[in-house]
């Protein structure tokens, strides 16, 4: 039996998106719950977007534009790719 084999099921996939969806809600409540100020809601709205840009940018536009002969496995592997390709 293979521990780490990929979920095939489509419920369990939209079930995984949807857990990491409540996850980082309730990571960024807490956050402000703990130092709930208008600054902290912008910095943090700022910061989840511009780590959203950037996997769009290593999985979609390295891979349509840059890279197109080459699949990227995940975040290691593009960034791999993007400082020590040849």
């Amino acid at each position: 039996m293979k521990l780490f084999r990929d979920i095939q099921n489509k419920w369990l996939l939209h079930a995984k998106g949807f857990l990491f969806l409540v996850i980082g809600l309730m990571a960024c409540g807490g956050i402000l719950l703990e130092a709930g100020s208008l600054r902290v809601l912008f910095l943090l709205v700022v910061g989840v977007w511009g780590f959203c840009r950037f996997y769009y940018y290593l999985f979609y536009v390295l891979e349509r534009y840059a890279g197109r002969d080459r699949k990227y496995a995940g975040i290691f592997d593009a960034l791999r790719y993007i400082f020590f390709q040849k």
